[in-house]
């Protein structure tokens, strides 16, 4: 085993987030920060103190946002672009497209707050589509970090990397999860705990629920492998070949809703590569109620129990 769940503390990696960027923004003038007058949420606050020159908010504008920022690269500048998720993404999409994408620029989108976080806000403020219209456009690496710690390293790994990369955050308080030597490496999946029974795969905030999950399947004499498959594009293509052979089950827990996202990607590799018996968890293609991130995630049963519950099914039709 590779995880290292630990509840003792609980972190928003928003703030991870912040202080990565800070600390890249000392080393290297060439970045800049654009927002959507989103610097509380943001938890930029710091930077925009130390860099005020450096720093650029369009207001409630989020096309302008990304044309912004997708401007500044072309002139030689590394522009960190964010906002929350649900208005980065939905209002900015065709300048994601065309102005990030299609065009190559060199443009860091960071959406946070995303998945259930705005909870009570209700379905104009959940970002539960985001990966689906992220992933599906060429040349936009996705990433969606578990803990601080990884959330940090994708940070400098967005600054290191030429080319347009779409991290998403949410500030929904989470566990650490990795060992303090992890490495985050884009395109490559945690092994957070091997198994041979059934694969669980999980990215963002439901990863410390599927390792919790593979916990109480282990009291049920099943063995479960987990997977943090903290890059969404380019995926793991390895990771998810392997997991079919070794468990022939796959699970996959999303923040997120079933069509298009994380288990979509999974299924894509599955189906051409080693079928298996899969279940997808996540949003069931529904609008989500109003309510807090904890209880929409319990409603939807992306929890440790729902998620082990879903494993389970899959070991006994397989043994039946």
């Amino acid at each position: 085993m590779t995880a290292v769940v630990t509840r003792d503390e609980l972190f928003d990696c928003r703030e991870a987030f912040a202080r990565a960027l800070l600390e890249i923004a000392e080393a290297d003038a060439r970045v800049v920060t654009v927002v959507n007058d989103s610097v509380g949420s943001t938890k930029l606050g710091a930077l925009k103190r130390r860099f005020p020159d450096r720093f650029i908010n369009v207001g409630i504008a989020e096309q302008n946002l990304v044309a912004v920022g997708a401007g500044l690269a072309n002139g030689g500048r590394i522009p960190f672009v964010c906002g929350a998720s649900p208005f980065l993404t939905g209002r900015g999409l065709e300048q994601i497209k065309v102005d990030a994408a299609y065009s190559n620029a060199n443009v860091k989108l960071v959406g946070v707050s995303s998945g259930l976080a705005y909870g009570e806000l209700g379905p104009t403020h959940h970002s539960i589509e985001d990966l689906a219209w992220t992933r599906a456009i060429a040349n936009l690496t996705v990433v969606v970090p578990a803990d601080p710690n990884e959330t940090a390293q994708a940070v400098h790994a967005a600054h290191a990397a030429v080319g347009p990369y779409f991290l998403r955050t949410s500030r929904m308080p989470v566990p650490t999860v990795h060992r303090p030597d992890y490495e985050f490496r884009v395109g490559r999946a945690a092994l957070l705990r091997d198994g041979t029974d059934v694969t669980i795969i999980a990215n963002g905030v439901l990863v410390s629920r599927a390792v919790d999950a593979a916990t109480l399947l282990f009291g049920d004499g099943i063995s479960a492998r987990v997977l943090n498959m903290a890059t969404l594009s380019p995926i793991d293509r390895e990771a998810i070949v392997d997991a079919a052979r070794s468990t022939g089950a796959i699970v996959t827990a999303e923040e997120h809703t079933v069509r298009g996202g994380l288990g979509g990607a999974v299924a894509e590799v599955v189906v051409s590569e080693h079928p298996v018996p899969m279940r997808i968890l996540g949003v069931p293609g529904v609008f989500a109620p109003t309510g807090s991130a904890e209880f929409l995630l319990d409603h939807f049963g992306l929890n440790a129990v729902g998620i082990a519950a879903a494993a389970r099914d899959l070991v006994a039709g397989r043994r039946r």
